[in-house]
């Protein structure tokens, strides 16, 4: 949490943001901190660390307390304003909406007003984190769709993205693609259902006029087979040259054990084959360590 010295004003803290902040002194309450306009930000006690020194910065985040005042914590918090997340719903308050566990200590208002659909305790929300221009407080809101980016998307067919799983949709899953754009995974291409809030690697498989995008869990093209060929030949020199997988084995047998399609599977076997790099015996495939070609059996 020690950061450094020398003592550098900032212009101002982000509220909702993790900030690097110099200590300007020490006082029973705790430390206070430089928020340059934003004025002395106090860090309570029970977050000081053992050592510190008069100008030294800490990297705290931001945010009001219950009496609308700014207050630091050494606290990371599970997502921050201007992320998407998925949260538990802890407790609900009849007057205002439901609290959201998001890892400290205060937890986050989710206000009625911002619900989509009605949540209860227990549940998980995928929700977007933002702050409140009125209050300046940090709510959530489950009205995801003002929230992702209008901008035109700048990815490209075959690059690999960061998702995170919002719902299911009667053609397949919507995801948040690098926080900012929707996306959609189609039922087709998928071989196990996925589960909201869910994070994973996926690829831009088109994009579409209006800002729309496809994706899959697999490459595409050449970069697929590239990297899962990659996978099979370390495979088959960690099971001493074998392996009893082919172009007939089970789908589901090839996901649980690549994590891809049976379709991206037999293109790389293909590959693998043209290049004389595997031989294929049917059941199972072996490594050609000479690299002379040897048909199928």
């Amino acid at each position: 949490m020690r950061i450094g010295s020398p003592f550098e004003k900032v212009q101002m803290a982000t509220i909702g943001k993790r900030n690097q902040l110099a200590i300007i002194r020490y006082a029973p309450p705790g430390l206070y901190l430089d928020g340059g306009e934003s004025g002395e930000i106090l860090l309570p006690r029970r977050y000081v660390p053992s050592k510190f020194s008069v100008g030294d910065y800490l990297e705290v985040f931001v945010y009001l307390d219950s009496e609308d005042r700014l207050v630091a914590t050494t606290e990371v918090p599970l997502c921050s304003v201007g992320e998407f997340a998925c949260l538990s719903v802890v407790s609900i308050n009849q007057r205002v909406g439901a609290f959201l566990n998001w890892g400290l200590s205060k937890d986050l208002l989710l206000p009625f007003r911002e619900q989509e659909k009605p949540v209860h305790p227990g549940d998980k929300a995928v929700v977007f984190v933002l702050l409140d221009e009125k209050t300046e407080r940090i709510v959530a809101t489950t009205r995801l769709s003002r929230h992702f980016s209008r901008e035109t998307p700048p990815y490209k067919q075959g690059e690999q993205v960061q998702l995170m799983v919002l719902d299911r949709t009667p053609l397949g899953y919507n995801a948040v693609v690098e926080n900012a754009h929707r996306g959609l995974l189609y039922h087709d291409k998928l071989s196990v259902p996925l589960q909201p809030g869910q994070r994973l690697k996926g690829f831009i498989r088109n994009l579409r006029p209006g800002g729309k995008i496809d994706l899959s869990l697999d490459a595409s093209g050449y970069k697929r087979v590239a990297t899962l060929t990659d996978r099979i030949l370390e495979k088959l020199k960690q099971n001493g040259g074998k392996l009893p997988f082919d172009d007939s084995s089970a789908p589901e047998l090839i996901r649980q054990s690549f994590g891809v399609s049976k379709k991206a599977f037999k293109q790389a076997l293909g590959f693998l084959y043209k290049q004389r790099r595997i031989n294929l015996h049917r059941p199972g495939i072996s490594l050609n360590e000479n690299n002379t070609f040897s048909p199928g059996r």
